[in-house]
């Protein structure tokens, strides 16, 4: 049988591997899916353990010898491996389990290529590491940040490591703010995705060191590539801060939020 996914560049594996997850994930909505409890409210559904085994088949198909990370299925292959995929099979499973259609399918190589997908509008974002792009319809369009929606993405989730110094809950009460952005709140990673394409002007979140993270890493590439600002909620670049995450259309947005976060 001839391997259709091997004379792929990591791009395309990214692309090809998000697509296919997000078929699953389409597919399923819906339905009564069984569900697998992780503790502390956290949960996933067979449509995310379907849809990451098909995002690893594709991979493996493509690149036998690189290691992934998966978000349900945890380390495949070698662990020190100089490459691996990081893979949220459907970030947002809460969202779906309700019948809420703001999710999202994240594939990243570490340090390289990575795709976002959106099942329920089509949209598939992806980077070569250099330049970022959305695929719809076809047609390829390359993304271009804007601050010009106001809208900021707040993710409310926990846990909260930095409270009570920082909570992101505590942006939303702020004059600031208020005066200069509007909040909104999808709980899924697709967001990131929507700053670097100019649907949102900045994404906030708590957490610890997100740059390896199955969840962010797709998303933080796309943004970089885009030209987005990116940096910790300590403002220190990804990757040497331990402290969430700051994403800006550009840099005014970024100031204006990291005044109001040492605040």
């Amino acid at each position: 049988m001839i391997n259709s996914y091997a004379g792929l560049d990591d791009v395309g594996v990214a692309i090809a591997a998000a697509r296919a997850g997000a078929d699953v994930v389409r597919d399923l909505y819906g339905q009564r899916l069984a569900r697998t409890e992780k503790g502390a409210g956290d949960f996933a559904t067979a449509a995310d353990v379907r849809a990451e085994e098909r995002i690893l088949g594709i991979i493996h198909a493509a690149r036998p010898d690189d290691g992934v990370l998966g978000e349900e299925g945890g380390q495949r292959g070698a662990a020190g491996t100089a490459r691996q995929w990081l893979v949220d099979p459907l970030c947002g499973t809460l969202n779906y389990a309700v019948g809420n259609m703001l999710v999202a399918v994240n594939v990243a190589l570490r340090g390289g290529a990575a795709a976002v997908a959106d099942p329920f509008s089509g949209e598939v974002f992806f980077t070569d590491g250099v330049t970022a792009w959305v695929r719809h319809h076809g047609a390829d369009a390359r993304l271009v940040p804007s601050s010009a929606t106001r809208l900021v993405d707040v993710n409310l989730d926990p846990p909260f490591p930095s409270a009570p110094g920082f909570r992101a809950v505590d942006l939303l009460a702020q004059h600031q703010f208020v005066a200069r952005f509007r909040p909104r709140v999808v709980s899924t990673t697709l967001a990131l995705a929507w700053v670097a394409a100019g649907k949102r002007a900045a994404y906030v979140t708590d957490g610890a060191d997100l740059s390896g993270s199955v969840h962010f890493a797709a998303g933080i590439a796309l943004c970089q590539a885009a030209g987005c600002v990116v940096t910790g909620i300590d403002g220190a670049p990804i990757g040497r801060t331990d402290r969430g995450l700051v994403v800006a259309a550009d840099g005014e947005s970024h100031q204006l939020l990291m005044s109001m976060i040492r605040s």
